[in-house]
């Protein structure tokens, strides 16, 4: 015969006060505040996904593709933890390798000077790449390059919970949003990652390349800040 649904409506409840528990004990969750009769605060945020440093730290020292073998080291990701802005490129240059940082060649410079003039400074966003390991010769991640290890940047994406990504480059924005479609299709136009908005764009290596395409460039991260600040989040 089925159970009691009251008694295991009963169980339920003592399972998940036993959870919240446990999650107090490990320091995840904040403690129950008595709100007094002028208190202004608000209830503690449940997280219910790693931290960036739990990601971190399960990425570990990764041999789970091919490019493990000849890097310098991982390029995790580098910026504010909880970001209005997010960036995400495709993966890591020589100097990126080297120096573990991603971003900080001569594409990143172009990013950076691309912050500023949007009024910016790099600690107050987050950039990552698709791939944490340089692919030698800065060729294209490869399509099991890219499996073993976008999981590590959607787990990123749930830990900072960004307002808006802007993907940089075709790589990036066909793996994030799962898509073959041409960037030239859908640079510009406004995207979807589950229910985060998503603006693809020219990646900067490229701009480089075609400094005449940068205005292209300008003009999407000009709609990415007319939504964040019309939604007051930067």
């Amino acid at each position: 015969m089925p159970e009691d649904p009251v008694k295991e409506l009963r169980q339920l409840v003592v399972s998940l006060g036993e959870w919240l528990k446990y999650q107090r004990r490990l320091g995840r969750l904040g403690e129950p505040k008595k709100a007094g009769p002028r208190s202004q605060e608000q209830a503690p945020v449940i997280n219910l996904f790693p931290n960036l440093t739990e990601i971190r730290a399960e990425l570990g020292d990764c041999r789970r593709c091919k490019l493990a073998a000849r890097r310098t080291h991982i390029v995790f990701g580098d910026g504010a933890s909880r970001a209005a802005l997010m960036f995400s490129g495709e993966g890591p240059g020589e100097e990126e390798d080297l120096q573990g940082l991603p971003f900080v060649g001569a594409a990143g410079q172009l990013l950076n000077n691309l912050l500023n003039k949007l009024g910016l400074k790099r600690e107050e966003v987050y950039i990552a790449n698709v791939v944490k390991c340089r692919p030698l010769g800065n060729r294209d991640p490869e399509a099991d390059e890219i499996t073993a290890c976008l999981p590590f940047l959607k787990k990123q994406i749930n830990a900072i919970r960004p307002q808006v990504i802007v993907t940089l480059g075709r790589i990036a924005t066909q793996a994030l949003l799962d898509t073959k479609t041409p960037l030239t299709r859908l640079r510009g136009q406004w995207q979807r990652y589950r229910q985060i908005p998503v603006m693809p764009t020219f990646h900067p290596s490229y701009l480089l390349r075609f400094p005449k395409e940068r205005h292209k460039t300008w003009e999407d991260m000009q709609r990415v800040m007319e939504f964040l600040v019309a939604h007051e989040e930067i």
